[in-house]
C-alpha cells in the first residue's frame, strides 16, 4: 500500500522518530478539471509535488542523469508503484456532482518528474463515465483521511478548467490551519499511530482542499 511504502521510506530515513507530529509527508497539489468536446466532465488531472525529504528517500539507488536529475524513464517503475498503491486510498481524490458521489477509474497517462530536488507525480484520473454537469455543482476534495499525507494547494494555479463550457466558474477553498486541539489530536496519532489509523480514519477530512465548479 502507498502508506506502507511511505512509512517504510520514512522509517529507513529515521524521519518518523524525529518528526514532531502528524503528518509525515507533504504534497503540494494542482488539479485540472477536464471536459470533453460535448461539455461533459471526464476526470481530473493531478500534479502532486512531494516534499524534499520524501523525494530524496524515494529516489535512493536510482540512476542519476546529468546534473543529478532523474529521467522519466528511470522514474517510470516508481510512478507505476505509486499509482497502483493509490487505488487503495481512492487516489486521495473525492468528487461529487449535485451532491452525488462520482466514481473514478484507474489513472492513465501517469509519470514522475524530478526538478529542484522534488518529485512530481502527474496522472489523469478518469471518471467511470463522462458526466453532464448542467447547473449541478461539481465538488472535488483532495486529502488523506488519516492525515498521514498533508495535501496543500499550490500557491499559483492550484486548479483550473480544461475545456469547460463557457461561463463555468471555479472556486478554490483552502482548509483552515489546524487549531491547538487539532494539533494535539495529531500528536496522539503519532503516539499510537498503527492503532489510531482505524480510530481516526477520517481525521484528515478536517483539512480537505475543496475545488468547486458551477456552470450556468
Amino acid at each position: 500500500m502507498m502508506r506502507s511504502l511511505l512509512l517504510g521510506i520514512l522509517l529507513l530515513g529515521g524521519l518518523v522518530g524525529t518528526a514532531e507530529a502528524h503528518p509525515h509527508v507533504f504534497v503540494s497539489s494542482a488539479s485540472e478539471i477536464v471536459y470533453d468536446d460535448r461539455g461533459r466532465v471526464t476526470g481530473v488531472k493531478q500534479h502532486w509535488t512531494f516534499d524534499e525529504a520524501f523525494s530524496s528517500y524515494a529516489t535512493q539507488g536510482l540512476q542519476q542523469g546529468a546534473g543529478g536529475s532523474y529521467s522519466r524513464e528511470v522514474l517510470a517503475p516508481l510512478a507505476q508503484t505509486n499509482v497502483e498503491n493509490l487505488k487503495d486510498f481512492g487516489y486521495f481524490t473525492f468528487a461529487k456532482l449535485g451532491g452525488k458521489e462520482l466514481i473514478f477509474k484507474d489513472p492513465v497517462d501517469y509519470y514522475l518528474d524530478y526538478a529542484n530536488g522534488t518529485l512530481t507525480l502527474n496522472f489523469f484520473l478518469p471518471l467511470s463515465s463522462p458526466q453532464t454537469q448542467g447547473k449541478k455543482a461539481l465538488a472535488i476534495q483532495i486529502y488523506d483521511p488519516t492525515y498521514y499525507v498533508d495535501f496543500s494547494l499550490q500557491d499559483d494555479s492550484p486548479a483550473k478548467l480544461d475545456g469547460a463550457p463557457q461561463g463555468c466558474a471555479l472556486n478554490v477553498i483552502r482548509p483552515k490551519p489546524p487549531s491547538d486541539d487539532q494539533k494535539a489530536a495529531a500528536l496522539q496519532l503519532d503516539e499510537a499511530y498503527f492503532s489510531a489509523l482505524d480510530q481516526n480514519k477520517d481525521f484528515g477530512a478536517k483539512f480537505a482542499n475543496n475545488i468547486q465548479v458551477n456552470c450556468p
